[in-house]
């Protein structure tokens, strides 16, 4: 197929897939809609399709490599940890069908990661983890992991069990499990344990262990400090080996002392007021409301803003009670002073000259600094991903053209959501892989008309 065919691909009868989200036109472009090489960071990009299929691409949208594998998210390891091997991705090896509310409560019939594990360019599993070896039979693993330097891997999991003082007769739980190469684990942090550490009211405590759901706080992110300026000056809240999460449901971000387990930093889940504001509103600035985010972590070293945090903050709806939104319906990604606790940089619909709610995602996605100081955004309901400069011009986009089932088992509905977009370096890849970088620029609207068959 032709370059510009593939560019301009529609795909025809996408309809909104769940209450909230926003409406699809029934016909648009998918594939790369715009690049310009000059001011784009020119790498290949990591994610699962709504297909359960995981793909590499490079940056005129050719599919470099892909695996027969989903991964909630897939995830590329350095090769530093995976023995100087390139190409290694972590990925879902095998799903089993969730046995009623007693296995998942709140998760109706959703499929449960069976086995997780590391598989190579060839699509060969170097490690596996799960089945006997994982508590209740299954890795329950779900939103996120991490390769360590230890070797060790990290990962954040589902247990289901009963908590004292919630309403409900038991929890879908979240847990972090460390696990060895050989399958053992390590290390183990269970969210309940911690309830009165992460900043609530004795009022919002008790909405709290009264959810109407059993997934109370829906972690969805676990990432590692990593070396950062602030432990380097002394801050031993941001230890290098802590972990990073936050929780869709309850609109907070924390860092895990990995030593204690307590936790030793907080974002929320109460913030001051100020998001209803219209208008854009100058930096730096106290972080005001954040609701439903996402893919908190710290900028790694040698990016710029290293040592800042950077979240894709949804706005959906979330908190204990329920937070006030940003009344033009848009999505946000900050990048903030951890320690300052100020918005540095920000990016909504309108950094682009577009209305606030031109950009939205109110769950999934993600955001990623990149070497130039561009950040690659995945803005997961649409599933597309776009490289923004620091000024917040769009320089490459692309618009995901692989559909499948929405993410309720048994709805019917597709879409081409995608959880997550990674950026990945070049030389992530064995020696010769290909790439392109052609120059695309963004079709004009009249250029997009279907003609009726006749």
């Amino acid at each position: 197929m032709a370059r510009a065919t593939k560019r301009l691909a529609c795909v025809l009868g996408f309809a909104a897939a769940v209450s909230g989200v926003a409406a699809s036109p029934s016909v648009y472009p998918t594939g790369v809609t715009k690049y310009d090489p000059a001011k784009a960071y020119n790498g290949y990009v990591l994610f699962t399709g709504a297909d359960k299929i995981t793909r590499l691409i490079d940056v005129d949208g050719n599919v470099v490599r892909e695996w027969k594998y989903s991964g909630f998210p897939s995830y590329f390891i350095d090769p530093a940890l995976a023995g100087g091997q390139r190409g290694h991705i972590l990925v879902t090896l095998a799903v089993a069908p969730a046995k009623g509310a007693g296995a998942v409560p709140g998760g109706g019939n959703l499929d449960i990661s069976k086995t997780i594990g590391e598989v190579d360019w060839d699509g060969k599993a170097i490690w596996e983890w799960g089945g006997d070896q994982a508590p209740g039979g299954a890795a329950q693993q779900h939103h996120d992991w991490r390769r360590l330097p230890s070797g060790d891997t990290a990962i954040l999991a589902n247990l289901v069990h009963p908590v004292k003082g919630f309403s409900q007769p038991q929890l879908l739980d979240d847990v972090i499990y460390e696990i060895g190469p050989k399958g053992d684990i390590v290390w183990k942090w269970i969210a309940s344990d911690h309830l009165e550490e992460f900043g609530f009211t004795a009022d919002q405590l008790k909405l709290v262990r009264d959810a109407d759901t059993p997934d109370y706080f829906h972690l969805n992110n676990l990432s590692v400090v990593g070396p950062n300026r602030w432990f380097d000056a002394g801050d031993k809240r941001f230890d290098p080996e802590n972990f990073v999460i936050d929780s869709r449901n309850a609109n907070f971000i924390a860092i895990i002392d990995k030593k204690s387990g307590k936790i030793v930093w907080t974002l929320g889940p109460n913030y001051p007021r100020g998001v209803s504001e219209r208008g854009r509103k100058p930096v730096p600035r106290p972080v005001d409301q954040i609701s439903g985010q996402h893919d908190a972590h710290v900028i790694a070293a040698g990016l710029p803003g290293a040592g800042n945090l950077l979240v894709f903050d949804n706005q959906g709806e979330a908190g204990y009670p329920r937070a006030p939104l940003n009344v033009t319906g848009g999505s946000r990604i900050l990048e903030i002073d951890p320690v300052k606790k100020e918005i540095v940089w920000e990016y909504t619909g309108e950094s682009s000259g577009g209305p606030a709610w031109s950009f939205r995602s109110s769950f999934i996605s993600s955001a990623r600094r990149l070497p130039n100081g561009n950040t690659l955004i995945d803005e997961g309901y649409n599933g597309r991903f776009f490289q923004v400069t620091p000024q917040g011009e769009i320089v490459w986009e692309y618009v995901s053209p692989y559909f499948g089932e929405f993410p309720k088992a048994g709805s019917g509905l597709r879409s081409n959501w995608v959880y997550r977009a990674q950026p990945v370096p070049y030389e992530w890849a064995p020696a010769g892989t290909p790439h392109a970088e052609i120059a695309a620029p963004a079709p004009q609207a009249a250029e997009l008309r279907a003609t009726p068959p006749l």
